[in-house]
């Protein structure tokens, strides 16, 4: 890679990290100043984990989809068949598996951070829950799509995630305070 091609590339990740934090940003407010008027009010804590946990369901999904993806990659494939001890892989297989090991790491981080937020979180709050996941899911899905096309193809997608994610523990963190 060129210097040029490596300055083309990190202004690429830079606008679209840029782009993931205003639409981070964004989300989030309007969820947090909707209130009550998409997601009930939940003063009990019990509920409002097991709502959280409801919710975690989707980013667990993400995790799960990854897991299917390198699956089904290397039954259909000679060189992949024989699983991760095999000499040689495929650069889809390789690929799937990078998202898989991205998806695996998010998802350590966000779910713990959601259950951690859920504890803290005003009670006519919940729609935050909801928008936090709603990121994840687009992060992910925008990171898998945007994957072939380098690490600006791929900065949005991470953006959306990481940021809500830690966001999430960031706040957590303050109403616990």
């Amino acid at each position: 890679m060129t210097p040029q091609d490596l300055a083309r590339a990190q202004r690429g990740v830079f606008a679209s990290s840029l782009g993931a934090a205003i639409v981070t940003a964004l989300v989030l407010w309007f969820a947090w100043s909707s209130g009550e008027r998409w997601f009930p009010r939940i003063d009990d804590l019990a509920e409002r984990l097991g709502f959280a946990f409801r919710l975690d369901l989707a980013v667990l999904l993400c995790l799960a989809v990854a897991i299917f993806r390198v699956s089904t990659q290397r039954v259909r494939s000679p060189e992949d068949i024989g699983g991760s001890a095999s000499p040689s892989e495929s650069p889809a297989v390789r690929q799937s598996r990078a998202i898989l090991q991205n998806t695996l790491e998010q998802v350590v981080l966000a779910v713990p951070a959601h259950l951690a937020l859920a504890t803290v979180l005003p009670p006519e709050r919940t729609a935050v829950l909801a928008a936090l996941v709603l990121l994840f899911v687009t992060g992910r899905a925008a990171f898998a799509f945007g994957y072939p096309y380098g690490a600006p193809g791929r900065s949005f997608g991470f953006g959306l995630t990481v940021y809500s994610t830690m966001t999430a523990m960031a706040g957590a963190l303050l109403l616990a305070l």
